[in-house]
Parts: structure tokens; C-alpha cells; sequence
């Protein structure tokens, strides 16, 4: 890694990894919280969001995303398994863009382009500058655990 700054990656890779961990950890402690009211009111694929909020797929839906964070972030604090954390972090993340893009709206404030659409930029970044490398506990187990 010479002439990388490895301690921005690991300050980036940790504070990634701390927003999906604190955000997943919140939903599991709040026993009101579900995904249903973001997912329902989507304009784009909402066939798909409408499937995904249906009563038999709600609970499950729930359950993968407030503990799909928790352990994404918890990898990526840790730096272990953190290219397909970051992968399935991206993933989430456009998956979470879609209900908000009104075309060519994004939310409220953005045109064409929110803050999932940046987190998601990110976290494959991560995965390009092998992150879990920087002070990461997958380099400490072989070259294809980072």
C-alpha cells in the first residue's frame, strides 16, 4: 500500500461501518420500527416495494435490514470480510435510493442524485482500495479475507 493514505481508508472504512452499525442497532432496540412506511410510498419499482411490504414478507424484510446493518457495519468496523460487506452495503444502499427517486427527484433535495447514491460510491470504493487491509482483522487471516 505505498503512497496510500491507510489511515483515511481505515477512518473511512470504520466510519461507514459505524453508520450502518449504529443505524441497524437503533432499529433493533426500537420495537415500533419498520421498514414498511419507507417502502410502501415508492414511485420507482413499486411493484417490487409493494411485494416487498406485503404482510407475509414485512417481518422478514424488517428482521434483514436492522440485522443486515448491524453485521455489515460491525464487519466493516472490524475489517473483516469487508469487500463483501461493502458489496452488500452498496447494494443496500441503492436499494434504499429507489423508493425516494421520483424521476428525476431524489428525495427531497437531490436531483438525480441523494446520499444513498453517495454511500453507496463509498462502499465500493472500499472494495477498490481493499480497505480491510488498513488496520483490518481480515489482513490478519489470509489475502482473500480483506
Amino acid at each position: 500500500m505505498y503512497g496510500r493514505p491507510k489511515f483515511l481508508i481505515f477512518l473511512l472504512r470504520f466510519c461507514m461501518g459505524w453508520l450502518l452499525f449504529y443505524s441497524g442497532i437503533t432499529k433493533v432496540f426500537d420495537s415500533s420500527w419498520t421498514s414498511k412506511g419507507y417502502l410502501e410510498n415508492a414511485s420507482t419499482f413499486s411493484g417490487l416495494y409493494d411485494w416487498l411490504t406485503g404482510p407475509q414478507n414485512i417481518v422478514f424484510i424488517d428482521f434483514v435490514v436492522q440485522w443486515g446493518m448491524v453485521l455489515l457495519g460491525a464487519a466493516l468496523i472490524l475489517g473483516l470480510f469487508t469487500r463483501l460487506a461493502a458489496g452488500l452495503a452498496a447494494v443496500l444502499m441503492m436499494l434504499y435510493y429507489f423508493p425516494v427517486l421520483d424521476f428525476p427527484y431524489a428525495g427531497q433535495n437531490g436531483f438525480l442524485i441523494d446520499e444513498h447514491i453517495i454511500y453507496a460510491l463509498a462502499f465500493l470504493l472500499l472494495i477498490r482500495l481493499k480497505a480491510g487491509r488498513s488496520f483490518g482483522i481480515g489482513s490478519l487471516f489470509g489475502r482473500n479475507s480483506y
